[in-house]
């Protein structure tokens, strides 16, 4: 009779297009880590955080209350956007955030995705992840400027670069230089070819991509659709003339 075989198991490669100024990609990141945490293969999961930039043309340095440079930006008054500040932080509370828009400040991300990048490089896919978490929670959560390079040094330390021998010496030296931006410009360079036009974004072994901050149920799906291409199911022929039943008319 037919005999099921599998092959060498096959990572799933989860990339996510995403943008420290992104609440919404806080939110998704929380959810997919629900997903992923359920998710019997999780151990077979790599999960690549790719750059995005929601405000390329923020200016560098220190930033400027959010709700000041987004009313600006959308022409809106602040009411509309106190408004839309606090549907988010409800929404993030469900998944156990903690938002507090009044200490938010707007800064250009690029050298935190460049920060991002290095962690990947140095540390691998678990340092990388806590970068990504550190900071959301610094500039979301602690109205942390993260347009100083100071604080990524402080948020790089409580990632735990230095366990990857990067002290705060090293990652101030790395942020004053331009290490890792021809990553973060693929990054952006992707995400146009992609036709990303808004994060989070994540996309399964560039074969099945879904867009937003999703329900846990979503990304489930998303994980078990990539992992049934990877790893699909080996069935030798065997002896075609077998008996077998394919249906409860089976004669015994």
């Amino acid at each position: 009779m037919s005999i099921p075989t599998l092959n060498a198991t096959r990572t799933v490669t989860v990339e996510v297009w995403s943008d420290v100024a992104c609440p919404w990609c806080y939110i998704g990141k929380r959810r997919f880590a629900q997903a992923l945490e359920r998710f019997d293969h999780r151990a077979h999961v790599d999960v690549v955080w790719r750059s995005f930039q929601l405000s390329p043309d923020t200016p560098r340095g220190p930033g400027r209350p959010e709700a000041q440079a987004l009313a600006e930006m959308k022409g809106i008054p602040l009411d509309r956007v106190q408004q839309m500040f606090a549907h988010v932080t409800s929404v993030a509370e469900s998944v156990g955030l903690r938002y507090d828009f009044d200490t938010v400040l707007a800064f250009n991300s690029y050298d935190a995705h460049r920060l991002t990048h290095l962690a990947r490089e140095v540390g691998g896919p678990a340092l990388a992840d806590r970068t990504v978490e550190a900071l959301f929670s610094a500039h979301f959560e602690r109205g942390v400027d993260l347009g100083r390079d100071e604080s990524l040094v402080a948020v790089a330390r409580e990632a735990g670069f230095g366990d990857a021998g990067y002290d705060d010496e090293a990652v101030a030296a790395f942020l004053a230089g331009d290490d890792q931006s021809d990553a973060v410009d693929a990054d952006l360079a992707a995400a146009r070819e992609l036709g990303v036009s808004g994060v989070p974004f994540f996309v399964v072994n560039r074969r099945y991509a879904v867009s937003g901050a999703q329900p846990v149920e979503v990304f489930t799906q998303l994980l078990d659709a990539g992992w049934r291409e990877a790893n699909p199911l080996q069935v030798l022929a065997g002896d075609a003339s077998a008996d077998a039943c394919t249906d409860d008319s089976c004669a015994l």
